[in-house]
């Protein structure tokens, strides 16, 4: 099992394609808030995420691309949003974070850490 802490390292974990990653720290709540909006919600956010992303990504700056998000921060927050755009940016695009929706499931979840698998 792969234990993460940054947006960085949950990337990178997600883009291996890691069998069980456990999530802690403040981590933790964001990425549980990405896998529990529901898929109507999340694709109005992940399309403002997306948007985003591209803006981080051709060097707008993380501010600007964070305020163009409105959507997502209203439905997911603003630090799932920011973290999202994060892990995005680290993975290269935002198909880690389709990944996390798709491809991975709630084993277990406490305060402490949550607990992905690999479907």
């Amino acid at each position: 099992m792969k234990t993460v802490r940054t947006e960085e390292e949950y990337a990178t974990a997600v883009n291996n394609e890691e069998d069980s990653i456990e999530v802690v720290g403040d981590l933790r709540n964001k990425i549980l808030k990405i896998k529990a909006k529901g898929k109507v919600a999340w694709g109005i956010a992940f399309a403002a995420i997306v948007v985003a992303v591209g803006m981080a990504m051709t060097g707008v700056g993380m501010p600007a691309a964070i305020a163009s998000a409105g959507a997502a921060t209203a439905l997911i927050g603003t630090g799932a949003t920011t973290s999202a755009i994060a892990i995005a940016v680290a993975a290269g695009g935002t198909a880690v974070l389709t990944a996390t929706r798709d491809d991975y499931e709630i084993v277990e979840q406490n305060s402490k850490r949550l607990v992905l698998k690999r479907r």
